[in-house]
């Protein structure tokens, strides 16, 4: 697949996502993020990329036990938070971009009348970083 197909099918796929999302699977990520421990995982997952991080990465940055950390990352995985690869005898877990920007849309569809709800210099510098 080409670089340019592959990026119009994710344009496409994460269009149809966000407008599509319905209020549950909105429910469903903020009760996931809803527990410290587990947001605390979630950003730290976020914060790596598409690097990804190892429960036993996870273990030792937080010091969360092992079984209650799996319990978190099953948590963050059915809420579509996050993604699992398996590599070898090791699971990778990234964050799925296009579930947590959708979840933003989601919020922000309609926010200020359809208008920026930022300053334009302010904003400007958000979509910079």
């Amino acid at each position: 697949m080409h670089l340019h197909s592959l990026f119009c099918h994710e344009v496409v796929t994460y269009f149809d996502y966000y407008r599509n999302m319905k209020n549950s699977d909105a429910v469903s990520a903020f009760l996931a993020l809803g527990q410290e421990s587990r947001l605390n995982v979630f950003r730290l997952i976020v914060q790596k990329g598409d690097v990804g991080l190892t429960p036993s990465q996870i273990h030792e940055m937080l010091g969360i036990p092992n079984a209650t950390l799996s319990f978190h990352l099953k948590e963050l995985l059915q809420a579509h938070l996050i993604t699992q690869e398996r590599q070898s005898r090791h699971l990778i877990y990234r964050p799925n971009a296009l579930h947590a920007n959708a979840l933003v849309e989601f919020l922000l569809d309609n926010c200020c009348g359809g208008k920026s709800c930022f300053p334009k210099p302010l904003l400007k510098k958000v979509k910079a970083q």
